[in-house]
């Protein structure tokens, strides 16, 4: 699917029809295409639109490039990051003069918001840069959005670790769950972190671009905030992998401390009715001789000794606070 912007004052329109009005496009945006589309926006634009193939190349040559004037950037973008299971893919940004094309086959959030807000207020959009600037600045929008959220999220995870020792502790199941989620928020922010890492690559490759070609100055101002945001982007999201990291390690310590106080009542057990066993092990050995079994009281004499023996294990562990 091609759609089609022009410029009205700083604001985005959409163009009613595919080239029906003849205005300057300044953005044209490829969801999805199919053959016929890319060999139309290359006829008009004098471009080779990347494969998808090509996109999800991963060296740093083959996402950032210059090519017959025009530049290739390709970034890693989530979309449906609104759980914790987005769909991580590329989208690859190709500015050719003064016309932004982008190529995408997945749908993220700030392709959606971001052309209807810069239908409403100019946002600089009267350029294929100021769209690319302005577009980048969304999406870097909706990353400090989808970290603010698992920020909120992991802080209530922390909570649930570390309740107040009056509440209820956790036990075998609920520990299980949040291992769960916090794996789950672990490849969250992985996947954020990668994402940021490619935009910060885009940033820098623009930027460079923009000072050769003595771009106007409120733009490379712009391009310069954006990458201080992207990397500010980056060292919270290194934050939160690392207090994820402290929280599986903290309920591993808590799975383990309750796996030892199960072996140490089945350890306190075995020392309590050690003595009995021995008592009642030695009194019923099958000897002839053994006077004890003629006292009129040595049963309940056996059974007493057996309580005694294991009543002053049990006391004194109960005494040293081992129990």
């Amino acid at each position: 699917m091609i759609t089609e912007y022009v410029a009205d004052g700083g604001r985005l329109v959409v163009q009613p029809g595919l080239g029906a009005s003849g205005a300057r496009i300044v953005w044209i945006d490829l969801l999805d295409p199919d053959r016929d589309e890319e060999a139309r926006v290359e006829e008009l634009h004098g471009i080779n639109v990347p494969t998808r193939e090509d996109m999800e190349e991963i060296e740093v040559s083959s996402r950032l490039f210059s090519e017959d004037g025009a530049l290739f950037m390709t970034a890693i973008l989530p979309s449906q990051a609104d759980g914790d299971d987005p769909e991580l893919l590329p989208v690859t940004f190709v500015l050719s003069k003064d016309t932004l094309v982008t190529i995408r086959y997945h749908r993220p959030r700030a392709f959606e918001t971001f052309p209807a807000r810069a239908a409403k207020v100019s946002m600089g959009c009267d350029t294929g840069e100021g769209v690319l600037v302005a577009l980048l600045e969304a999406i870097v929008d909706r990353l400090a959005d989808i970290l603010e959220h698992d920020g909120r999220e992991i802080d209530a995870i922390s909570r649930r670790i570390f309740r107040k020792s009056e509440e209820k502790v956790m036990k075998g199941a609920d520990l299980q769950d949040v291992i769960e989620a916090i794996g789950r928020k672990g490849d969250l922010t992985s996947n954020i972190r990668d994402s940021l890492v490619t935009l910060e690559r885009v940033a820098g490759f623009l930027g460079q671009q923009t000072l050769q070609k003595k771009s106007p100055r409120d733009l490379r101002e712009r391009i310069k905030t954006l990458s201080r945001d992207i990397r500010s982007l980056a060292d919270h999201a290194s934050f939160l992998s690392q207090k994820i990291t402290f929280l599986l390690d903290a309920t591993l310590g808590l799975i383990n401390i309750e796996q030892n106080a199960i072996i140490k009542i089945f350890s306190v057990a075995a020392v309590v009715f050690l003595p009995p066993t021995l008592i009642a092990s030695i009194y019923g050995m099958n000897f002839t001789h053994m006077p004890e079994l003629d006292w009129l009281l040595g049963y309940p004499l056996a059974i007493g000794m057996m309580i005694v023996s294991a009543i002053l294990p049990f006391a004194y562990f109960k005494r040293r606070g081992w129990l």
